[in-house]
């Protein structure tokens, strides 16, 4: 009632956000972060709050093969549905962002501005369960970022690692001793996955079995 109030959401949007599961996803669900202890009070609840878990990508395509590149592509190419799973406030800067460090190229794969915390969010997307490696590669880029990207009125970058699937211990140490904020969530092709597998992703190809006609 009170995310109603506030946004002053319409009949049909509220029918499409409870048919999503937004509030399971948004509010109940149990977030794998470190923000509470990288981030001032307000902006970690409120960051915390941003993310979801897990996200739901039933605009793209689901092929057999399908990786890193081939998701993010169609996210990119469905840039506003993309914005809109991703919440209010996310402005897209950029895809596979070139970074030169210590004379060696490396590319970001999605590259964010949130227009109400006031900072970058650096967006890795894995197409697999996540591996401790991944939390070091997100930090890096956030590191990164906040030497190249942000200037005096912006605040510290956030990273946000979408993968199919992560043991949530494995995750939590991963994170634990990191100085900037990172979350880690899932992300589904498809809202159509059964209920019980919410956490517990199946692979690509299982998932091409409960998809819908898009």
């Amino acid at each position: 009632m009170h995310h109603c109030i506030k946004h002053g959401i319409s009949r049909n949007i509220l029918a499409m956000h409870i048919e999503s599961r937004l509030f399971e996803r948004q509010v109940k669900t149990n977030k794998i972060t470190n923000f509470k202890e990288t981030l001032p009070p307000a902006k970690s609840d409120f960051a915390n709050y941003l993310l979801k878990d897990p996200y739901i990508f039933d605009f793209v395509e689901a092929k057999a093969n399908a990786d890193e590149r081939n998701i993010e592509e169609q996210l990119t190419n469905q840039v506003t549905k993309f914005l809109l799973e991703l919440g209010k406030g996310f402005a897209f800067v950029a895809r596979q962002m070139h970074f030169e460090v210590g004379g060696d190229d490396f590319y970001a794969d999605l590259v964010f501005y949130h227009t109400r915390l006031k900072c970058y969010v650096i967006v890795e997307l894995k197409a697999r369960e996540f591996k401790p490696g991944d939390a070091s590669q997100l930090n890096f880029y956030v590191n990164v970022a906040n030497d190249v990207l942000k200037t005096e009125g912006d605040n510290e970058t956030i990273g946000l690692l979408l993968c199919k699937g992560k043991n949530e211990v494995v995750a939590e140490y991963s994170l634990k001793g990191l100085d900037n904020a990172l979350g880690v969530s899932d992300y589904q092709i498809s809202h159509a996955v059964p209920d019980q597998l919410k956490s517990d992703l199946p692979q690509i190809e299982e998932i091409e079995k409960e998809l819908k006609e898009i």
